[in-house]
């Protein structure tokens, strides 16, 4: 389960909205375990060739957001991309490119209505959904 705070939760979606048609990106903090709470979103500039079909966080910049995070006294929770043109779930290339094993891979989809907020565990097997609850 990810527990995401109304701030992180309003945060996600506002920043997928003004990102369109480009997809956002970022790393989440808060505290790991079950669940797992989101206390603070960290956007991150999507340097991917075509930003608007795949995302991809600079390592140096990747590298000093984490280390803010832990050096705040918090832990790195996991990581959030948007699908400004869905799907509502991890695309094959959201799947190839996830590597952080035990992480929340949460996607803001903005395919419908209303906005999409989902969340899935990274592990051996792949995705696995988890639920999302606003704490």
């Amino acid at each position: 389960m990810l527990a995401l705070s109304r701030e992180a939760y309003d945060t996600l979606v506002s920043r997928a909205r003004r990102g369109r048609p480009a997809e956002i990106c970022g790393i989440l903090a808060g505290t790991r375990g079950d669940p797992a709470n989101v206390e603070d979103v960290f956007h991150a500039e999507n340097v991917a060739a075509d930003a608007r079909t795949h995302y991809e966080i600079d390592p140096e910049e990747q590298l000093a957001v984490m280390e803010r995070i832990e050096a705040d006294g918090r832990e790195v929770v996991g990581f959030y991309h948007s699908h400004p043109l869905g799907p509502d779930e991890p695309s094959a290339t959201d799947a190839a490119d996830a590597t952080w094993d035990g992480y929340s891979y949460v996607i803001v989809s903005l395919n419908g209505s209303h906005p999409f907020v989902g969340s899935w565990r990274w592990t051996d097997e792949g995705f696995e959904p988890e639920v999302v609850r606003l704490a």
